[in-house]
């Protein structure tokens, strides 16, 4: 049977990732994606990041939910409508209740280590997010690769809309292993990723949008495993995340930061 010839939507691809269609839609879905190489590069890139988020962050699912979220959800009391028994700390609803809980206030509990007023949170949440996603991956964890770097550094500038530099971190054993292109809030954002001889990698995410100023503060977010250490300088926001001891973290960030800062 030959693919549809009418393009699927978008609303078709994403329910076919998260294995919402019936049989015989998914099957229509397949026959276009085996003769449409550019949409299914598109389809196994999201269903790539849905796993690695997936594995990262899973396991916040099967935590309890504290007592403090589980007394401000109760009913209050009332005499016409006694309340409803609490859900079961548990159950799905509750577990997917903290897991976004959790991720939506983990950066705010940053800690400040140079005495200033904290970058906006989301920019640690969103470099800890991109980090989960393309650090697993093994044959395109980049889009362009530390062997063209001159270019990498052109390329994302000019999308960037403002002169990037490189960071080398080689001294702490972690060689640059390139950069990506991703979407930010109001604009392009670079990540640029990292890899030491035991196959750990670390990721600088790299945004532009930050209000002007000269703080240089760092400042520590921790989401689940992934530790971010973060700072404003100028229009440039930065945020070095990885799955490494906090001090091994902030001595990369500061060697990222004294070659940033030249």
């Amino acid at each position: 049977m030959n693919s549809p010839a009418q393009r699927p939507t978008e609303a078709d691809f994403h329910a076919y990732v998260d294995g919402r269609l019936e049989a015989s839609r998914r099957g229509e879905i397949e026959r276009w994606l085996a003769g449409h190489a550019g949409d299914a590069g598109r389809v196994n890139a999201w269903r790539r990041q849905n796993e690695a988020l997936h594995a990262r962050f899973d396991g916040t699912l099967e935590e309890a939910v504290p007592e403090r979220l589980r007394r401000a959800a109760r009913p209050q009391r009332n005499s016409q409508n006694p309340p409803n028994p609490p859900k079961s700390p548990k159950s799905p609803v509750w577990r997917m209740a903290a897991a976004l809980v959790w991720l939506g206030i983990g950066t705010a509990t940053g800690l400040v280590l140079r005495g200033a007023p904290a970058p906006a949170p989301t920019l640690a949440h969103h470099a800890a997010i991109a980090h989960a996603v393309y650090t697993p991956e093994v044959r395109h964890p980049v889009e362009v690769g530390a062997d063209q770097e001159t270019h990498l550094v052109q390329w994302l500038s000019k999308r960037l809309g403002a002169p990037l530099k490189v960071p080398h971190l080689a001294a702490e054993g972690f060689d640059l292993v390139g950069g990506r292109l991703l979407p930010g809030d109001r604009g392009a954002v670079a990540q640029l990723m990292y890899q030491d001889a035991q196959g750990r990698r670390l990721t600088l995410y790299v945004r532009t949008d930050a209000a002007e100023n000269r703080e240089t503060a760092f400042r520590y977010a921790q989401e689940g495993q992934i530790g971010v250490f973060y700072w404003l300088d100028g229009r440039f926001g930065y945020a070095l995340s990885g799955e490494l001891p906090r001090e091994q973290l902030l001595k990369l960030s500061e060697l990222a930061y004294q070659q940033l800062d030249l």
